[in-house]
């Protein structure tokens, strides 16, 4: 019977945990406005990039501007009332010194200049509130991000209280992914997080061909959820190119440990019977010898196994159907033994510059 084999080969594996994603702004923040009044100017770009004090909206400044010359008078005012008074309550000081007025005269006045004291107190209070609201007409970004779609128009009026913000900014570089494990992966995720080399996690797309950004294992919650048996954990990605957009879905792969010299064989080897796990291995003399193994992990279509096989046995990975212990075994390549000799070959037959290499080797294969 016409078969393929693979060797059990020794080796390290690295091990992955695969997730569904949901790309997350590292921050977002919804700009409201902190004063009411009419907007009068909004000069970003939808969609552009933004530092944090950059002004986005411009509400009109008049009134907060009157409101605090009037608070300044007021101030101003008073602040000569607290003058005289001091004036008057030294005279008083003196003219009591000599017996020219009474006590009480004196506590008057003594009593005025600390009402005054607390007047000027409330004055500078509501100057200090005045500057505030009038610098408030001035809506600057909180963070650094790009911002969406504007909200609000120029010329509506806008109040602290509005549900609607003007502008949502988020924050995307870093950008942030959250995604789940079952439970029974905590254990191996946890020990490696409390490492001191960090975890790496790729976000891939939706096939799962592209790697769309590198990133590392930033946490992991604090609970598992008792409906799911998961529990959430967070990777944080540069995202220099911007390829992760809030809300975007993606496949992550979380590199959980690597496993050091195991033996592994391809995946498709495995057969399962009633007695357990199985493989056909090739002997010596190319005949078929059914033998069970334990199987550990998987990953990347190559299976680890921990008893029943050892390194450089040839196992059975094409052509197992019609199989039984003792059969003969005409071993020819699997496709991707061929394949994999086919860019040999090619590789071999390409131009090479002179001098770069040795001669040709003769690929051909006997029959």
């Amino acid at each position: 019977i016409t078969v393929s084999v693979a060797p059990v080969a020794k080796g390290d594996l690295p091990v992955h945990y695969h997730a569904l994603g949901t790309v997350t702004a590292y921050n977002t923040v919804n700009v409201r406005a902190r004063v009411s009044g009419q907007l009068v100017k909004v000069p970003f770009q939808e969609g552009q990039q933004v530092k944090a004090g950059d002004v986005l909206a411009v509400i009109d400044p008049r009134p907060f501007q009157a409101a605090l010359d009037q608070a300044v008078g007021t101030l101003q005012q008073n602040q000569a009332q607290l003058k005289n008074a001091q004036i008057d309550l030294a005279r008083y000081k003196g003219l009591y010194a000599e017996d020219s007025i009474a006590k009480q005269t004196l506590d008057t006045q003594e009593a005025l200049v600390r009402q005054y004291e607390g007047t000027l107190r409330t004055n500078q209070g509501q100057v200090d509130d005045a500057k505030l609201n009038l610098e408030f007409t001035q809506v600057r970004a909180p963070i650094s991000g790009r911002v969406g779609l504007r909200q609000v128009d120029v010329g509506n009026l806008v109040t602290s209280g509005d549900t609607t913000p003007l502008v949502v900014i988020t924050q995307v570089k870093p950008i942030s992914v959250v995604f789940s494990l079952p439970q029974q992966q905590l254990g191996t995720v946890a020990r490696q997080l409390s490492g001191s080399q960090p975890v790496p996690v790729e976000a891939l797309d939706r096939n799962q061909n592209l790697t769309l950004a590198s990133g590392v294992l930033k946490t992991l919650d604090n609970q598992i959820d008792t409906t799911t048996g998961t529990v959430k954990l967070k990777a944080v990605f540069e995202n220099a190119d911007q390829k992760l957009f809030p809300n975007q879905f993606v496949n992550v792969r979380l590199l959980a440990e690597t496993l050091h010299g195991v033996l592994t064989i391809p995946a498709n080897a495995v057969q399962r019977g009633n007695d357990g796990t199985y493989v056909y291995i090739a002997d010596a003399g190319n005949k078929a010898k059914r033998q069970l193994v334990s199987l550990g992990t998987s990953e990347n279509e190559r299976v680890v196994i921990t008893e029943g096989l050892k390194e450089g046995q040839r196992v059975v990975v094409e052509g197992t159907d019609r199989l039984r212990d003792g059969t003969l075994l005409h071993i020819v390549a699997s496709d991707e033994q061929a394949r994999a000799a086919a860019t040999e070959e090619g590789e071999a037959a390409s131009p090479k510059p002179f001098g770069s290499g040795s001669p040709a080797q003769d690929s051909g294969k006997s029959e």
